[in-house]
């Protein structure tokens, strides 16, 4: 039986250090970080992940400065807004919350926040550092994927590491954060033959990719340490990852659960790069 990584335990763990050090810096330095969350539109889910945002400020000491936008704000009306962000000393991170709507040019919106403010680690600055290996923010739900590998004790040198999905958020810089600490890497998606053979090599599975329950536990290499980063709501209403747990949990040597895996890990790291940025921020005064 696989042990179960506990996002939420973990997670708690760094928010005490993360809210320790925030009082530190605090005393230090006069002012608190400041993390801005823009929401363009009443996306249910979006709505829900940037409340969560702010209770994480509040609890680590931060200042949470939200901005919600009607949806049909104009990408001019968007891209003034970031630009005062980027001018504006009291904060420190910017998020904007993704998805947007259709008629804004995501790209554009991005690239527009500042690098030294790109908590979310998404601008090409910053992804472009990542690449190369020099310093950047990294993006926070691959981030905090490592964080629990590094929790669940295995030392990734010369291990083979299969990541199914390749997106921008995940797939794409959570290969980059395997391979820079020595793992051989594969990454898989849509038009990937015989999936279930090249994750079966696999010391390290992170699944990514939308599909509810779509890893079963016979695709799994006895031992490994099997990442759950898929949240998806079934036709019964049940909230499952990208991995069937029940399967999984009996071939892996560690494996995350859904809901209370990756989720509240990526909020933490969130708070982590906003600590950092402020740290950078006084450290230019």
């Amino acid at each position: 039986m696989a042990q179960i990584l506990d996002g939420k335990a973990i997670s708690a763990e760094l928010y005490e250090k993360i809210t320790k050090e925030t009082e530190e810096f605090v005393k230090e330095n006069g002012f608190a970080p400041g993390l801005a969350v823009v929401l363009v539109g009443d996306d249910p889910a979006s709505a829900v992940y940037v409340k969560n945002k702010g209770l994480a400020c509040k609890k680590c000491g931060f200042n949470s400065f939200e901005h919600k936008l009607p949806a049909d704000t104009t990408e001019e009306d968007l891209l003034k807004l970031i630009n005062d962000l980027n001018n504006d000393p009291a904060v420190h991170g910017i998020l904007v919350q993704l998805p947007l709507p259709k008629h804004i040019n995501e790209k554009a919106v991005i690239a527009t926040i500042s690098p030294a403010k790109d908590v979310d680690g998404f601008t090409p600055v910053n992804v472009g550092n990542m690449v190369i290996g020099d310093e950047c923010y990294i993006p926070c739900t691959p981030h905090g994927v490592m964080v629990m590998i590094q929790k669940a004790g295995l030392d990734l040198t010369g291990k083979e590491a299969v990541v199914i999905g390749r997106s921008n958020i995940v797939g794409k810089p959570q290969s980059i954060l395997l391979l820079e600490k020595h793992a051989t890497v594969t990454i898989c998606h849509s038009r990937t033959k015989n999936l279930p053979e090249v994750v079966k090599r696999a010391d390290v599975v992170v699944a990514a990719v939308g599909r509810a329950e779509m890893v079963k536990g016979d695709w799994i290499k006895p031992g490994a340490v099997v990442i759950d980063v898929g949240i998806n709501r079934t036709e019964d209403g049940r909230l499952v990852g990208d991995v069937d747990f029940a399967s999984c949990q009996e071939v892996a040597g560690a494996i995350t659960p859904v809901p209370g895996g990756v989720g509240p890990m990526t909020i933490a790291m969130l708070m982590f790069n906003t600590l950092d940025a402020a740290r950078k921020a006084a450290a230019r005064k």
